[in-house]
């Protein structure tokens, strides 16, 4: 048996494979954000340690268990003192504090040219440029700097390790080398020693601590593997690992994720170009911060379920004037703007639910479009996208993605093929698997272009484009 643990925003996810790569079990806690001042994102990491005790506790038996997986949200600042406790809470991913920070370092071309990425104002090293100017007893006290998944695994393990994919959204990663960068270490007042050791995720990082391991009835010797970003991990989830396949995911934040075999950096386009969690492989990401946290917060409004709202569509439709813009907490690709914000432009008396449901859905489809062609002007090449996430269940949504990005859209079958089951692949290559077990899921649809609607989503895009640049400075 093996286990893949995904530390999500607002969940810890736990799952039990056999080696089969047949799911078991499967428990996941649910964790909480505090949003202390605006544009603010912080979560207690302990709370991450209470999550998987509970969900480890909620598998069942634990007695074959060989290896465990670990996948996790990205970038948070973790600061960790010299009793390997948590100083303050960890400043999460969709946290935009550190916008100034993020500028002055970017202003620095070593950062884009060693990293082969934008300074994002929700990536590591600026978060620390900030704690160090607003905080600096907690700067001063830190003895290392962990994401989120490693000090679950310092906790597991008592081992300070990252592996590659993650540590590549730090901003402090040298990417084409997989090496930290002492030069860009020291320009934000930090050391090698400051960071943990580096494994690539497909490799051993440590070894289940004993009391932990008597506590939930595992046996001894238990190996946790490198493990991965959420979004690398996913795509071991659901088979992306080579040139040309790509997966979209439609969850909190929307990821355009594809495989690449060469390390082809493009930081003007706003794409994020990371390693990915196999030995000698990248990948590229376009990112935006709201696709179903956009659909959350409009069915909020709304007060009805998103499934409600989403499932009482048809057939999908041209896209009508009315446009949404989904940055609800800026955006990344392509934009990187901390400072817009979400709008609906062009309501008129005709913009009932079911039109305001669809401009939700066309507008994160515009974002992912963005995403799209960011990443294909850098030449990455996608011949083959696989949805998953939350939003994946909508029919709607992948025929308007279909559409829009004249690429057809397969939805796996129904089963987990996210973070924590590509966790659990890693664990499985830890104890001497083949990366060949990275395979894809089953199709269950695929939702082909509507070449009579090509046009209208295409106009729709040129649209929203528009409407951004037009908004901007208004924000």
């Amino acid at each position: 048996m093996y286990i893949g643990l995904d530390l999500g925003t607002s969940g810890l996810k736990a799952v039990l494979v056999d080696d089969t790569q047949t799911i078991r079990a499967e428990k996941t806690v649910p964790l909480t954000v505090a949003r202390p001042a605006p544009g603010w994102s912080e979560q207690d990491p302990e709370s991450w340690c209470e999550a998987a005790d509970q969900a480890m506790a909620g598998l069942g038996d634990l007695s074959a268990v060989r290896a465990i997986g670990l996948s996790g949200q990205m970038h948070g600042a973790t600061l960790v003192g010299a009793d390997d406790r948590a100083l303050r809470p960890s400043i999460l991913w969709n946290d935009t504090r550190a916008s100034e920070e993020a500028a002055e370092l970017d202003a620095d071309p070593r950062w884009r040219e060693i990293t082969g990425n934008i300074v994002f104002p929700g990536f590591t090293a600026p978060k620390l440029v900030w704690a160090a100017r607003h905080e600096p007893e907690a700067f001063a006290a830190t003895k290392r700097v962990l994401l989120p998944k490693d000090y679950l695994r310092l906790w597991l393990t008592g081992e300070a390790v990252a592996e590659m994919s993650d540590a590549a959204g730090t901003s402090w990663l040298d990417t084409g080398a997989r090496d930290w960068s002492d030069e860009l270490l020291s320009l934000t007042g930090l050391s090698r020693g400051h960071m943990p050791r580096l494994v690539e995720g497909s490799e051993p990082s440590g070894i289940v601590r004993p009391e932990l391991a008597s506590r939930w009835g595992l046996p001894e010797g238990v190996t946790v593997a490198g493990g991965g970003g959420d979004n690398a991990a996913s795509a071991i989830g659901c088979g992306v690992v080579r040139a040309g396949e790509a997966f979209v995911s439609l969850g909190t934040s929307g990821v355009l994720f594809a495989a690449a075999d060469a390390y082809q950096p493009a930081p003007e386009t706003a794409v994020h170009t990371f390693c990915h969690a196999l030995p000698g492989t990248w990948h590229q990401m376009g990112v935006i911060l709201a696709a179903t946290d956009a659909l959350n917060w409009y069915a909020g409004t709304a007060g009805k379920e998103a499934s409600a709202l989403t499932g009482a569509l048809g057939a999908l439709e041209p896209p009508a004037r009315t446009l949404f813009l989904p940055y609800l907490g800026g955006e990344r690709t392509p934009h990187n703007d901390a400072r817009i914000r979400g709008a609906f432009l062009n309501l008129d008396h005709a913009s009932d639910q079911a039109a305001l449901t669809r401009a939700v859905l066309e507008g994160v489809t515009h974002a992912i479009r963005d995403c799209f062609d960011a990443l294909t002007a850098t030449g990455t090449r996608i011949e083959k996208l696989i949805a998953v996430g939350g939003g994946a269940r909508s029919d709607y949504w992948l025929s308007a993605l279909a559409t829009s990005l004249e690429l057809s859209v397969e939805r796996p079958v129904s089963g987990d093929f996210g973070g924590a089951f590509g966790a659990a692949r890693l664990a499985m290559m830890a104890d001497g698997a083949s990366a060949d077990i990275a395979q894809p899921p089953e199709t269950d649809r695929v939702f082909a272009p509507d070449p009579a609607l090509r046009d209208a989503f295409a106009d729709a895009h040129a649209r929203y484009r528009a409407a951004y640049h037009a908004l901007k400075d208004l924000t």
